[in-house]
Parts: C-alpha cells; structure tokens; sequence
C-alpha cells in the first residue's frame, strides 16, 4: 500500500520539466557510465605488466605529489590568507589581489618556465655567475621540482577558500583571546585554524583534484602518474581497457576526495557568534619590523608563482616573436577563442536548463539529483575524453553500419570537443548561476505565474535580467578554463584543430620550450580576468556581511 501511494505521488508530480531534467542529466553522465560498464569487458592484454610493473609507481609518485603538494600549499595559502586578513602592513592592499594571480599561470606553462629559469643558461645560471659561482645549477625536473611548480600553481585554491573564511570571521572570540592575554600566534593555531578546517579542506580538495587531472607537467618533467600512464595505455600501446581501468582507479580516488571534503564539512564545520559590522575586517597594525617582514613573506609566493615564470616567459617571447608569430600561430589563436567562445555559451545553457528544470520539476529525488550533473569538474579530463570517446565512436559505427551516414560525424570532431568541455565545465557555470538565482525573490516569481504567466515568460521577464551578473560571471569562468584545458584538448581535438594550449604543449615536447611562450603568455594575460574579478567577489562579499 506504502508503495503504491508513493508511486502514485510519483505519477502525479511527474511533469515535462521532470523528463527533461532527466535528459540533461543522461546526456552530462554518459562518460562516467561509459567508464563503468566497460570496466565489464575486461582490461587490455598489458593490464598484468602494468600491475607488476607500473601500477605501484603510478600509486607512490601520486601520494607522494598529493602530500608534497597539500603541505606547501596549506603553508602558503593559509598564511598569507590570515596575514592580509588579520594584519595591516606595507603592499597588503596590492598582495590581496596579486596572491590570486598564480591560478592564471596554468601548471604546465608554470613547468616549462621553471625549466627554463633552472636549465642551462637560464636566470639562476646567469644570476649565480654574477655573483662568482660558477657551474651552479638545480635539477627541477624531478617529483620534487613537480611538486613546486604544482603548489606554486595551485596554492591560491586554499588562499581564496581560508581568505573567504577569514574576512567573514566575526572577531568576538578573537578579542576575547586577547583580553585573556593570549598572543595572536597561539590564538591562531588554538582557535581560528580549527575553525577554518573546513574552509581549508575544501580549499585543498580542489588542489588535489588538479594534481591528480594534471597531465603536461608531469609528462614534460617525466613523473610517472596515473595520469601519464592513461595517456600512455591509450595512444602508446593502443589498449583503451587498459586505459579505461587506470581511469577507474584515479576515478575512485577523486571520489574518495570529494567525500573526505563532505566528511569534513559534517564534523568539523564550526561557526562563533557574530559581532557588529564595525569588528569584521578590523586589522592590528603589528611593530614596523614585523609589518616588513609579513611584506616579504607575502611577497614570495607571489614572485615564485607568478612574477618569475612571467619574466622568464617574456625574456623567451622576446627571443622567438619573429619566429612564432605568424599566420598559423594566429588562425590558431582564433580557433582557441572560437571555440572557447562557443562552448561557454553551450556550457552557458546547459546550466541554465540544469538549474531550472530541477526548480520547475516537482519530484524531489530529482531536485537532489541533478547534483549528479555537475559532478564532471570533479573528474580528469582525460577520463571523461575516454568516458566521450567511447560511445561517440561506438554511435558513429552504427550510423556508417546502418548507411545513415558514410562518414565520423561525431568521434574526433568539434562536436564531441564541445561536449566534453560541456561536461567537465558544467559545474564552472553552474555555481555562479545558482548563488545569483538563490538571491532572486522568489515571490516575485511566484506572483507572475499566480498572474497566469508561464515557467518560461516568467524566466525570462523577471528572472533572467536579474541573474545577468551570475551569467556573465559563469561565461568567464568557463571561457578561461577551456583555454586553459589541456589532457581532454589533446585526446579529444580534431586533426585539423589546435589551441594555444595544445601548441605550448606540442613546442615544450619538441623540445622548442622557449617558443612555447607566446602562447602561453597569451592563456596567462586572459586568464588574469578571472583572478582580478575574483578578489572584487570577495572584498564585495566581505563588505556585505
């Protein structure tokens, strides 16, 4: 009886809202049902050498650049965080912003460039000859070396994450701390670093998982990782069940990440009571010697992961402008803004129509689930360019077998690129369309349709012109994040297609570094839209609380 009368509100609610709700989720998840039902057919014939031989390595180097990584960047980007935060110094205004600037400087343009600054003749070299010593040089192009460039990368994650926390921290408990006569320093580690454990864990979730999904750093500084050997299963050997069960592997990994950070949420999410608006964001202005010395300290990650890869990619555009730029480097260049210009404003709409139809559908189990639809940004692209590749060839064949077409259609075409990005970008899209519609009042929508106007005319009367702000923000997002891509670019472009990203990455392999420059230079200074818009977000937010 239960179940009928379930069944029954099942049926009743079920509108055509509910249906295509249910199709945009089936079209966004198909790459990670691929990967699981063909984990069914078995793995490739090299899968048993790659147990004894490889699987151990892959697992060792990817722990070991997880944690390298996770404790540079918790020391970078939760201190400097709480430093500008808390503390009023010389530079602090211009550090806010300058320490978001590394997350425009992609990990694999980051690597090539310290290549450069530690290889032969380059700016260590030649800084150290100045000073008398000659023959001085560093190996970075090792776990260790990868571990650096990784963290110098992707530290601001945590930075923003912990400084989010930090400047809506209301000060009460701070205060009382200090009346105590508790120092700032033992205040910190007793009771805000606790505090801001959930922050900071969400922070290096999202490090981990761009570790994990990186593929042009650790093939350039030759790291084996779970990663490099996908790649390696798929183009070398020629095995995509090898691939696919690699794939698996990292896959559950993430998975475990993404619950470790839920977990964390749950048990450790902490809150103090809040003060007058005239306490937030109150600084303490420390003694002059300390005020140089927080300047200095903040300086760091800002000149390690942003000021010498520039100067050392300026110094290489300078020398191989004339040979790089030219009609090709620019089509290309073109092609990458087209098709990053398309693809967000796809990606655009699919977070629209996600957000939307879960709000306008009415059974429940379905407003949880289209959760499932964002969940693609969680996984390496090289996953879901296999998760895509599949049954794209797998549709193809039946389509030339059936005579319904004489030719790929889908497999290794712009379409499939689009969809893939779609995929894994979904999310990108999705998060600041949701916080501008969470802000709308919703009885101005509830009075239009009490008005007798539909889902859609009150859409796009009332509530589109309200989240215009949310949608800007979301094409940016995405626009830059597909410029950036690089392991779903290189497995999934067409043959007759390039972006700067692939380019950089074909020069850097060719062993042409130095001409990779331009086009990453190009990626950087786009990039740094985003980051400069994002430190407005949070001062914006920050004022608001």
């Amino acid at each position: 009886m239960n179940l009928k009368i379930k069944f029954l509100k099942f049926k009743r609610d079920l509108n055509r809202w509910s249906l295509l709700l249910l199709l945009i989720l089936g079209i966004v998840t198909i790459p990670i049902l691929t990967i699981g039902l063909k984990l069914f057919d078995g793995p490739g014939e090299s899968w048993t050498h790659i147990v004894d031989y490889l699987l151990y390595d892959y697992l060792e180097n990817s722990i070991l650049l997880a944690v390298f990584c996770s404790f540079i960047v918790i020391v970078f980007g939760v201190s400097t965080a709480w430093l500008v935060s808390r503390f009023d110094f010389p530079m602090r205004k211009q550090l806010e912003w300058l320490l978001i600037l590394p997350l425009s400087v992609p990990a694999y343009i980051m690597a090539y460039a310290y290549a450069g600054v530690f290889g032969y003749s380059g700016l260590l070299q030649n800084l150290t000859e100045k000073l008398g010593f000659d023959n001085f040089s560093i190996d970075i192009m090792n776990i260790y070396g990868l571990s650096f460039v990784l963290s110098m990368s992707l530290f601001p994650y945590v930075y923003v994450s912990s400084r989010t926390f930090f400047l809506a921290q209301a000060t009460n408990l701070l205060e009382a701390s200090r009346m105590l006569g508790i120092s700032e320093f033992k205040s910190f580690f007793k009771l805000i670093f606790p505090l801001a454990r959930p922050a900071i864990v969400a922070g290096l979730v999202l490090v981990l998982m761009e570790v994990l999904n990186d593929y042009g750093a650790a093939s350039y500084y030759g790291v084996n990782t779970f990663t490099t050997g996908i790649f390696r299963s798929w183009f070398s050997l020629g095995e995509p069940e090898t691939a696919i069960y690699l794939s698996a592997i990292l896959l559950m990994i993430v998975f475990g990440l993404i619950l470790l950070e839920k977990w964390q949420r749950r048990h450790l999410s902490f809150s103090s009571p809040k003060s007058s608006k005239k306490n937030y964001n109150s600084r303490i202005k420390p003694r002059k010697k300390n005020q140089i010395l927080f300047s200095i300290f903040c300086s760091i990650p800002v000149l390690l992961g942003f000021i010498i890869p520039v100067i050392q990619l300026l110094i290489w555009t300078k020398q191989t402008f004339s040979r790089v730029w030219n009609i090709e480097f620019i089509s290309i260049t073109l092609e990458s803004f087209v098709i990053a210009f398309i693809t967000s404003c796809v990606t655009v709409i699919f977070a629209l129509l996600l957000l939307f139809f879960s709000r306008w559908n009415k059974i429940d189990l379905l407003k949880t689930s289209s959760k499932l639809g964002i969940l693609g940004y969680a996984i390496p692209g090289v996953i879901i360019a296999i998760g895509v590749l599949i049954p794209s060839l797998t549709l193809d064949k039946w389509l030339i077998e059936h005579k319904i077409t004489s030719k790929l259609i889908l497999n290794a075409t712009l379409i499939a690129l689009i969809y893939g990005y779609v995929v894994r970008f979904l999310a990108v899209a999705y998060q600041p369309l949701e916080s501008s519609s969470l802000k709308i009042d919703r009885s101005l929508s509830d009075s239009s349709k009490v008005l007798g106007e539909g889902n859609f005319k009150t859409f796009f009367r009332i509530e589109f012109p309200l989240i215009r702000t949310g949608l800007l923000s979301a094409f940016i997002l995405v626009f830059i994040d597909i410029l950036k891509e690089l392991p779903l670019t290189l497995i999934m472009k067409p043959y007759n297609v390039n972006t700067l990203a692939v380019k950089a990455f074909e020069y850097a392999s060719d062993e042409m570094v130095s001409s990779a420059a331009l086009p990453s230079l190009l990626i950087i200074l786009t990039a740094l839209i985003p980051a400069i818009f994002l430190n407005k977000l949070l001062l914006k937010n920050a004022s608001d609380s």
